[in-house]
């Protein structure tokens, strides 16, 4: 491959990016899908169960969206939260292989229900790319996106061009490199391209997620294991022997207090706490040691902000699903994950690839930049590696990601804005060093318009801690919007209307 013309242009081939090709096909667009690694074979989906809400009309989809509401400090959309599960609902009811757990959600393996996707997609005659990185967007001169480029990392690293009449990003979160399985393509490399043709984010205050992980003696502890795959459910204790009441969050409180926390192997299934004596995770007394991951938008909630119900971003010809998109809509403050996660990739991705094929229209001349985009100098000047240990300091550690303060913040901000400079115009090189360069780039990227939101959030709401502004406050009911390449810029910008439904403009926050 190397210049393609399509109706559609998805980017990502994650659970998301699958349910928009099919979706697009299923709507008469041609339709191309390129991958940064394997479709269906790379992501953090691949590893352990994705859960999904089935929840048919009733009672029991009332009470849910009535407690993820709550669960969400108030920022989610009952509205959009009935829209998702009516998608999921509907779209899953003829599908077999499923593993009833609980009447309200379906399980899938991992592996297998990525792989089912992608032959449905091939099978609806998307045409997918494997290894084909994007690394920047098309924008032409009415500054609508109409298309992508990148490189081929099978074939010497050769560039890749493809003309669209509509591009779905769905490339995921970014989990900061912090070595959650399959998390090692969450570099946010989509956010960055979205932002640098002008697109707005939502909700980056909320990247704060953790996941809790085994630690393992016999593999290498970063790439074993999806943070929480198997002790999300356990029962929590700490060196004491005290029990930890409130199950991830308290364990996580407990580690960034200094302690040592395990988690009880006889909550674990079987054959998982089987897997995890093999690998030498249970200690003398049968215990599992445990420690913090950040998932950071992978299960937090900031991503993009949607501009209409089919997914469409605040740029024309782009739109976003899955963990690339704010999720603020149906998880609010509180992180999206679980069977709410699986759900919003599916209904997310089936929007925005049917928006896509309804907008597909053939743009204008490509508008080529003076100067290239961050991270695609033609020589290197500065070690990528370095940007990226930056970025890592001031985002994994629990004291800068879980409790936060003015302090830290502002420190952390200081330090990462006066490193764009550098890596705006300095990295850069040939082959796979351009990718990893295009790759700290963002990192840095996702890590400043984090920092600037959480420092302009005074309270403490859902996966949002400040230990210096502890309340839920009122007047911060609101969704913060966030942008900008060379200058962050952050706003207060809407308020859920009470009665829920539309949104209203906030005047009571100030920043």
């Amino acid at each position: 491959m190397g210049n393609l013309e399509t109706d559609v242009l998805i980017l990502g081939g994650g659970p998301a990016g699958l349910w928009a090709a099919v979706s697009s096909a299923a709507h008469g667009a041609r339709v191309v899908l390129v991958d940064k690694g394997r479709c269906g074979s790379s992501g953090p989906g691949v590893y352990g169960a994705t859960t999904i809400w089935d929840i048919p009309p009733g009672q029991a989809r009332a009470e849910a969206v009535e407690r993820a509401l709550v669960r969400g400090g108030g920022l989610g959309d009952p509205a959009w939260l009935h829209r998702v599960i009516d998608e999921a609902h509907e779209r899953l009811a003829n599908w077999s292989g499923r593993q009833v757990a609980d009447p309200r959600r379906i399980r899938f393996e991992g592996a297998s229900y990525l792989r089912r996707l992608r032959r449905g997609a091939l099978e609806s005659g998307v045409r997918i790319f494997d290894h084909h990185p994007a690394l920047h967007l098309l924008v032409d001169r009415a500054g609508r996106v109409v298309g992508a480029s990148g490189v081929r990392r099978h074939n010497n690293f050769q560039r890749w061009t493809i003309r669209a009449g509509a591009v779905v990003l769905a490339t995921g979160g970014c989990a900061f490199g912090s070595g959650g399985a399959g998390t090692e393509v969450n570099t946010g490399d989509g956010l960055l391209m979205a932002a640098e043709t002008g697109a707005e984010l939502s909700g980056m205050e909320f990247s704060s997620a953790y996941g809790l992980a085994p630690v393992l003696a016999r593999v290498h502890p970063h790439r074993s294991i999806a943070s929480g795959l198997a002790v999300r459910f356990a029962t929590f204790y700490d060196e004491s022997g005290a029990e930890l009441s409130g199950r991830t969050a308290a364990a996580l409180s407990a580690i960034a207090d200094g302690r040592r926390v395990f988690a009880a192997l006889d909550d674990v299934p079987e054959a998982v706490g089987h897997w995890l004596r093999r690998q030498g995770a249970v200690d003398a007394a049968g215990r599992v040691p445990v420690r913090a991951v950040l998932d950071g938008t992978v299960r937090g909630s900031g991503g993009l902000a949607l501009a209409g119900a089919d997914c469409a971003t605040t740029v024309p010809g782009l739109f976003a699903a899955g963990g690339v998109a704010a999720r603020e809509v149906v998880a609010g403050a509180a992180g999206c994950s679980d069977g709410l996660r699986g759900a919003w990739a599916l209904a997310s991705g089936s929007w925005a690839g049917e928006g896509a094929a309804r907008a597909a229209t053939a743009g204008g001349e490509v508008v080529v930049p003076t100067a290239p985009a961050a991270g695609l100098g033609p020589r290197a000047h500065i070690d990528p590696r370095s940007v990226v240990g930056l970025v890592q300091e001031h985002t994994l550690p629990l004291r800068r990601s879980f409790r936060r303060s003015a302090g830290s913040l502002t420190d952390s901000i200081a330090e990462l804005d006066a490193m764009w400079p550098g890596a705006r115009f300095e990295l850069g090189g040939t082959g796979a060093e351009r990718l990893r360069a295009r790759e700290a780039a963002a990192l840095l990227a996702v890590a400043r318009w984090a920092g600037h939101s959480a420092l302009v959030r005074t309270e403490s709401r859902g996966i949002h801690r400040r230990i210096d502004h502890p309340d839920v406050l009122a007047q911060w009911r609101v969704r913060v919007r966030c942008g900008g390449v060379d200058e962050v810029w952050v706003r207060p910008e809407q308020r859920p209307d009470p009665r829920g439904g539309e949104l209203t403009a906030s005047t009571t926050a100030t920043v």
